[in-house]
C-alpha cells in the first residue's frame, strides 16, 4: 500500500522534533532540573491538559483575530495589486506607503494604535499590517510575470484589459499569491502576539500572549511553555491548511507541484 503524499512529507519533521522532545526529557530528568527553570515535556503537555479552561478560549481569541486580519489582507492586498497592475500611476502612489508600513517595526506601531483603538482593533490591525504586504507584493509580481508571447496573442485578438486580467493575469499570479498568502499566515500570528503583548493588562486577558505574560510574573512556567506550544501548534496548522490549499489549486499543472 502506497503510503500518501502528506504523510510521507510530514514523517521526517515529525521524527526530528519526536526526538528533540525524548533528548529534552532526558535533560530535565537526568539532569534533576526543577520545573521553575525548565520544564519538561511532559509536564508541559499535563499542564495544558490541566488549564485547558483557561489557555483553550485564549487560543481562540487569537487565532480568531489572526484569521479575520489575514482575510482583510488578502482582500486589501489582491484589490490593491489589481490596481498596481492596471495603473502604473497608482503604483508608484501607493507603493511606497505601503513599503513604509512593511519596514516599521510592528511593535512600534501598536501602542500608538491603542490610543485611537480598543485593544481587540488595535490587534487586528497590527497582524492585518505585517500580513498585508507579503501578499501585496507576491500578488503584484505574479501579475506582471506573465508570458510576452501570451500577452502579445492577447494584444493580436484586441483582448480588454479586464479580459487580459482574467484569463492571463491572474492564471499567472496565482502560484505567486499562494506563496504570499503562506508567508502572511505566518505573519499575521506574529502580530496578532506581538499586539497582544504591547496591549498587556488592555487586551482584557484574552489572547494568548497576555496568558503568557501573565504566567511569566506569576512564575508558573509549565503555563508559559503551554501557551507557547499552543501558538506553534496554530502557526503549523494555518501553514499546512495554506499548503495544502496551495497544492489543491496548483494541482499538477505548475512546476512546483510536479517537482513534488
Amino acid at each position: 500500500m502506497r503510503m500518501p503524499d502528506w504523510l510521507r512529507r510530514a514523517m521526517p519533521p515529525a521524527l526530528v522534533l519526536l526526538a528533540a522532545m525524548a533528548l529534552w526529557e532526558a535533560a530535565v530528568r537526568l539532569c534533576a532540573i526543577p520545573p521553575y527553570v525548565l520544564p519538561s515535556p511532559t509536564l508541559v503537555l499535563t499542564t495544558l491538559v490541566t488549564n485547558r479552561a483557561i489557555l483553550l478560549p485564549a487560543l481562540a481569541v487569537t487565532l480568531g483575530t489572526t484569521l479575520e486580519a489575514l482575510a482583510l489582507a488578502v482582500i486589501g492586498g489582491v484589490a490593491l495589486a489589481v490596481l498596481f497592475s492596471q495603473s502604473k500611476w497608482v503604483e508608484r502612489a501607493f507603493l511606497p506607503v505601503a513599503i513604509v508600513l512593511q519596514v516599521t517595526p510592528i511593535i512600534a506601531i501598536a501602542p500608538l494604535l491603542l490610543i485611537y483603538l480598543d485593544a481587540r482593533a488595535a490587534v487586528m490591525v497590527c497582524a492585518f499590517l505585517v500580513a498585508f504586504f507579503p501578499i501585496l507584493s507576491n500578488t503584484a509580481l505574479g501579475l506582471a510575470s506573465i508570458d510576452r508571447n501570451l500577452s502579445d496573442l492577447f494584444a493580436l485578438y484586441r483582448a480588454s484589459g479586464w479580459r487580459t486580467l482574467l484569463l492571463l493575469r491572474m492564471p499567472a499570479a496565482l502560484p505567486y499569491f499562494l506563496g504570499g498568502l503562506r508567508i502572511g499566515g505566518g505573519l499575521a500570528l506574529i502580530g496578532a502576539i506581538a499586539a497582544e503583548l504591547a496591549a498587556g493588562a488592555a487586551g482584557k486577558g484574552a489572547g494568548l500572549a497576555f496568558r503568557i505574560v501573565e504566567a511569566g510574573y506569576r512564575l508558573n512556567i509549565p503555563r508559559m511553555f503551554a501557551a507557547l506550544a499552543l501558538i506553534s501548534l496554530a502557526g503549523i496548522a494555518i501553514f499546512a491548511s495554506l499548503a495544502a490549499l496551495s497544492d489543491c489549486l496548483l494541482g499538477r499543472w505548475h512546476e512546483s507541484a510536479l517537482e513534488r
